[in-house]
């Protein structure tokens, strides 16, 4: 069975970053998968499932109530090995072209208070794993550390 082109990554060398994770075409559509990686695989901790929970449900509410990507999102979620988020655009996307909307994402994300969107037991399977303070740290942190100066060895997949 061939492997999956996600697992033909080298996660040795690989850094947090944003990557074109694949494209799939969709009759005459395509759909960008990104690869938003927070943490360096196997080399630190990863991140707790409250703080990634957290994450996903104030960038997924950014993201579909965005004013210009709102109707091109197709999923934001989980990599199961919890360094990073998958978020799939409808549209033919590289890298750069979405780094002012993740600025944007982790800003909103860093500097969130109040009560998370979705975090009652209504509207989600496991609202008490939320972890806010955290997620704004995490949110921070990448926003600092890798966003604003961003380069393309954060923006294409390392060999």
């Amino acid at each position: 069975m061939e492997k999956i082109t996600s697992f033909t990554i080298n996660h040795l060398s690989l850094q947090p970053g944003i990557y074109v994770s694949r494209k799939d075409p969709i009759g005459d559509q395509v759909i960008t998968t990104f690869d938003l990686r927070m943490t360096s695989p196997n080399e630190e901790p990863v991140m707790n499932t409250a703080e990634m929970h957290t994450i996903e449900h104030l960038a997924a509410t950014f993201l579909r109530n965005h004013h210009s990507f709102g109707s091109k999102i197709i999923y934001f979620g989980p990599m199961g090995c919890r360094t990073g988020f998958y978020l799939l655009l409808s549209g033919d996307y590289e890298s750069r072209d979405i780094v002012p909307l993740m600025r944007e994402m982790f800003r909103f994300i860093a500097d969130f208070k109040g009560d998370v969107p979705g975090a009652s037991a209504r509207d989600c399977g496991n609202y008490l794993d939320m972890n806010l303070p955290m997620a704004n740290y995490l949110a921070d942190r990448f926003l600092n550390e890798v966003l604003m100066d961003i380069d393309n060895s954060r923006l294409i997949y390392p060999e």
